[in-house]
């Protein structure tokens, strides 16, 4: 895999607000996922509407916002692992992203997440390695690139031998990508960091 600065959205216009701060069994009372919406123009999006304690931890900071699920026109699924998607069905109106295709309605269009841009602030990378279907969302904002990276990592810490991964190698060097160009990382289960010299690669 060749890291390029290309990588990084060429625009800053997009914003982001975190609807739920996940946690795992080790840092919380079960199993919740970090669940983000951000937005750019025209595009409201939701990445990683997983586990949560109840769906109002997703709708109610969402109403916040001025937003219902009926206004979500995508949603980002950075990976297939239960945990992180069960609750995608919330967002019916949505057009549906992983690794290889957009669903949505009884339309499915294949395409590589690879390179795929919503706006000029908001592009796609694959980025495997917790599981081999793995993408990151990277997002110009006016504090930078935030990279929401899914289970690359779980939280700030890591961890920095990810148990259930298909292969070490390949996670390093999806790591080292997302390392290269992201201010900021929200992990799959804990809250956004700004990755240090300590950061697990």
């Amino acid at each position: 895999m060749i890291v390029t600065m290309t990588d990084a959205p060429l625009a800053r216009t997009a914003a982001y607000h975190i609807l739920n701060t996940g946690y795992t069994s080790s840092t919380g009372p079960g199993v919740a996922a970090t669940v983000s919406y951000v937005t750019d123009g025209e595009f409201h999006l939701i990445v990683d509407p997983g586990m949560v304690a109840s769906q109002s931890n997703i709708l109610e900071p969402l109403a916040a916002l001025g937003l219902s699920a009926a206004d979500i026109t995508d949603v980002i699924l950075t990976h297939h692992h239960p945990d992180n998607i069960v609750n995608a069905g919330l967002f019916g109106n949505a057009r549906m992203h992983d690794h290889h295709a957009i669903y949505h309605g009884h339309h499915w269009t294949d395409r590589p997440a690879e390179g795929y841009e919503f706006t000029a602030s908001l592009r796609l990378i694959s980025t495997p390695g917790h599981s081999r279907e793995d993408i990151t969302l990277l997002a110009g904002t006016s504090e930078g690139i935030v990279a929401f990276a899914g289970d690359v990592w779980w939280r700030p810490d890591g961890p920095a031998d990810d148990p259930i991964t298909p292969d070490r190698e390949q996670l390093a060097l999806s790591r080292k990508r997302i390392l290269a160009v992201a201010d900021v990382i929200v992990p799959g289960h804990g809250g956004p960091f700004r990755p240090t010299t300590t950061t697990p690669v």
